[in-house]
């Protein structure tokens, strides 16, 4: 079986299941479009567990499966793409990075795709030792902004466990005057939940910037703050 025989078979799969009331549904959360089969979870999950179960799979085939995927258009795709490739996680290596990297520059194209990927996959890259700030020092000024935003949300969840916050917040630093929107959301979500676990040093990093970086940001940076703290990152006229 190869990895165009199984988009076949995902894509009139996918075909065969559409379902426009879905996709009406969460059309609104996408500013930039929704363009979707209306799968629902169950249905997602099937097909996965339906393909990893195929005689001959084998991880090389999920990552150029997932490649092929990740072009396509339709949403589900890639949250396929997503699940079969970390369910290889045991025996993941640096080329499973690589290719993953990659899929930032063939289709990522909404803040949910991004998400997934940060939450699902980078946290493991980095538990893992297969990478490290380094690794993605350049998705910060990559030219697709989901990207971008992949280099902040990705650091979401390795940040709640480190005493060293002063290294992601240096990290961010050259991202704050960033031009998009979905970039600035994921800087506040990072620092509102930075925050969370280290409220001075936080509030530093963010004093630094109240009156120069977008005031998305701080919107949602200081969303768990009190009236009278929130006051405090308010910009200077």
């Amino acid at each position: 079986m190869t990895a165009e025989t199984i988009l076949k078979e995902i894509t009139f799969y996918g075909e065969s299941h559409v379902n426009p009331e879905r996709v009406q549904k969460y059309l609104r959360y996408f500013k930039e479009g929704y363009d979707a089969y209306g799968l629902d979870h169950d249905q997602v999950d099937v097909k996965v567990k339906e393909i990893l179960s195929a005689p001959g799979i084998t991880q090389e085939i999920i990552l150029e499966l997932s490649l092929l995927l990740v072009k396509s258009p339709k949403y589900e795709l890639t949250v396929i793409a997503i699940q079969l490739v970390k369910s290889y996680n045991k025996t993941w290596n640096i080329a499973t990075y690589k290719t993953v990297e990659k899929w930032f520059s063939i289709g990522i194209t909404n803040w949910a795709q991004t998400d997934y990927i940060c939450g699902e996959l980078m946290n493991l890259f980095f538990n893992k030792g297969l990478i490290g700030l380094d690794s993605i020092a350049e998705w910060r000024s990559a030219k697709n902004k989901f990207q971008r935003r992949a280099a902040v949300v990705s650091l979401i969840k390795p940040m709640k466990i480190s005493y060293d916050f002063q290294l992601f917040f240096e990290f961010i630093d050259p991202m704050m005057m960033d031009p998009d929107r979905e970039v600035h959301q994921g800087l506040g979500w990072f620092l509102r939940e930075a925050w969370k676990k280290q409220a001075e040093p936080t509030e530093h990093f963010l004093m630094k910037w109240k009156d120069t970086a977008p005031r998305l940001i701080f919107q949602y940076a200081t969303e768990k703050m009190t009236p009278e703290g929130k006051q405090r990152f308010r910009k200077e006229k």
